[in-house]
C-alpha cells in the first residue's frame, strides 16, 4: 500500500488559517517572573502538592504527584520561591489547586541532561522513566503517557503503533514545529514507546499541508526499517484517533472496541519528542511548544514556552493585539474553549491561543435546516446530525440516543459545512449532557 494521500469516509477540508504562523520560526519564548502551575493538568487524578509556601525550587524539580494509577507528577518550569498554593481559574472555566512560583530569573535546573541508551533499558524501566517526567498526551487529551504504555494484561499484543502527526485544526503549527525541528526525537520517541510495548510496526502520519516537516522526517526513515512515514490528505477531523486508523490500516474499530483491544496505540508527535528526553534525557516535562496566532494579533509566533506562563503575557510577547479580539480560544477553533479572562496560565496541554477578530467571532445568522444532507454527507462517524439536533432541541433525548448520539465525537464539521448556520454540534452536546446526567441520577 503506497502510503500517501490516506484518509477516510466524510470530513472537510476547512479553511485551516496555518499561514498567519507556519512560516514562524520556532523560538524561545518569554521568561516569566512568575508562574502558576496547575497540579491538575492530565486526564486522571490531580496532583497533591510536594513543596510549600516559602519553599526554594529548580527548573524540572517535582513539585506535585499522586499515588492514583491514573496520573502524572507536574514540575516547575522556573528557579525560584514558591509563594503561594492556591485555587487558581483554569481555561476550562472552573479553577484548580495551583502552585505559584516567584522565579529569581537564573533559570538553574535540577538535573542533569543524560544520554542514556533506551536499547538496553527494559519496559518497565522507559514506563517509569516516562511517569516520572509527567509525559502525558500533548495532543490536547491530556492522557498519562506511561499508562498509555502499559499493557492492561500480560498476554495483550500490540503490533501497531502510529504518532499522529495530523494537527488537523484550523491555526495551529505547534506539532508542525515540533516534527520540523526535532523530526529524529519523533522518531526516537516512537521507537522507545514500541520496545516498551512490543510492538513490530510503527508509522509517523502527518497531513500533506506540512511539507517541510514531511521532509525532515524522511531524512531519518532509512535509519529505522520497522517505520514508515504516512502521508495523509489534509482533511478535517483527519487527526481524530479512529479515522487516522482507517486512513493507515484501513481497520474501522467496532464502537464499542478501544484500539489497543485491536493492538494499536496512538501518540501525538509532540508526546513522542517528550517520552525520547524523559528516556533519553531524563528531561521533565515543564516546557512546551504553543502558537500564538490570529488575525486579531500584531505577530504570530511558535515560542517554546515555561508551563505555567499566563496566557495574557504571551499575548504581550507577540506584539499585542493590533484590533480589539471578539474571541480568544486555548486549543483550536473546531474544539477549543473560548476564554473568559486572559488571566489565566498555559498547562500541558496548551498547544495553540488563538486571537479572533470581532468580526470572526460574530454569531451567525441561524436559518431553517434546508435538509440539504451536507452535515450527513461530512460526519466522520456516518451520524445524521439533523435530526439528532432536532430530537435533542425537543428534548426527546431517548430518540437521540437511537439515532447515534452519544457517538458523536464532537469535531464540529457539520456545524462548520451547514448553510443554514444551524448550531448542531452545540445541540448534539447539549443532548449528551442530558443524557449522561439522567443516567447518574437513576
Amino acid at each position: 500500500m503506497a502510503l500517501e494521500h490516506l484518509s477516510f469516509k466524510g470530513g472537510y477540508h476547512v479553511t485551516d488559517y496555518k499561514e498567519l504562523s507556519n512560516q514562524a520560526a520556532l523560538e524561545q519564548g518569554p521568561k516569566p517572573e512568575l508562574v502558576r502551575i496547575s497540579l491538575h493538568q492530565h486526564i486522571g487524578a490531580p496532583c497533591e502538592p510536594l513543596v510549600k509556601r516559602k519553599d526554594e525550587v529548580k527548573v524540572g524539580q517535582k513539585i506535585g504527584d499522586s499515588k492514583a494509577t491514573i496520573s502524572a507528577p507536574i514540575h516547575s518550569s522556573v528557579s525560584g520561591v514558591v509563594t503561594k498554593i492556591e485555587e487558581v481559574p483554569n481555561n476550562q472555566g472552573g479553577v484548580s489547586k495551583t502552585v505559584i512560583i516567584e522565579s529569581d530569573g537564573k533559570f538553574e535546573k535540577c538535573f542533569e541532561t543524560k544520554n542514556n541508551d533506551y536499547t538496553q533499558m527494559t519496559p518497565e524501566q522507559i514506563i517509569e522513566l516516562v511517569r516520572e517526567a509527567g509525559i502525558v498526551g500533548l495532543g490536547g487529551a491530556g492522557f498519562p503517557a506511561s499508562v498509555k504504555l502499559t499493557k492492561r494484561r500480560p498476554d495483550q499484543v500490540i503490533d501497531t503503533m502510529i504518532i499522529n502527526g495530523a494537527e488537523c485544526e484550523p491555526y495551529l503549527t505547534s506539532d508542525q514545529m515540533a516534527m520540523e525541528n526535532f523530526p529524529e526525537m519523533v522518531f526516537k520517541g516512537l521507537d522507545i514507546a514500541m520496545r516498551a510495548m512490543g510492538a513490530k510496526k510503527g508509522y509517523i502520519a502527518v497531513e500533506d499541508n506540512k511539507p517541510k516537516a514531511i521532509e525532515a522526517l524522511k531524512a531519518f526513515e532509512s535509519k529505522y526499517e520497522n517505520i514508515e512515514i504516512a502521508s495523509l490528505k489534509t482533511k478535517y477531523p483527519q487527526g481524530d484517533m479512529r479515522r487516522l486508523i482507517v486512513a493507515i490500516t484501513g481497520k474501522k474499530l467496532p464502537k464499542s472496541t478501544s484500539a489497543t483491544n485491536e493492538g494499536i496505540q496512538v501518540f501525538n508527535a509532540s508526546t513522542a519528542i517528550g517520552i525520547y528526553q524523559a528516556v533519553v534525557e531524563e528531561k521533565p516535562l515543564y516546557e512546551k511548544i504553543v502558537t500564538v496566532t490570529g488575525n486579531a494579533l500584531k505577530k504570530p509566533k511558535n515560542l517554546m514556552v515555561p508551563i505555567g506562563t499566563s496566557v495574557e503575557e504571551l499575548i504581550s510577547y507577540c506584539g499585542g493585539f493590533k484590533e480589539e479580539p471578539g474571541k480568544v480560544v486555548i486549543g483550536g477553533p473546531m474544539m477549543g474553549s473560548s476564554q473568559f479572562t486572559l488571566d489565566i496560565p498555559t498547562v500541558k496541554t496548551t498547544g495553540g491561543i488563538i486571537c479572533m477578530t470581532k468580526e470572526e467571532a460574530k454569531p451567525p445568522i441561524v436559518s431553517p435546516c434546508i435538509k440539504c444532507g451536507k452535515c450527513v454527507d461530512v460526519c466522520p462517524v456516518n451520524l445524521m446530525p439533523l435530526y439528532i439536533q432536532q430530537r435533542a432541541l425537543l428534548d426527546h433525548f431517548e430518540e437521540a440516543n437511537k439515532l447515534g448520539i452519544m457517538d458523536c465525537i464532537e469535531c464540529g464539521t457539520c456545524s462548520y459545512i451547514c448553510p443554514s448556520n444551524r448550531p448542531l454540534v452545540e445541540a448534539i452536546i447539549y443532548g449528551k449532557n442530558q443524557i449522561m446526567a439522567q443516567e447518574l441520577s437513576r
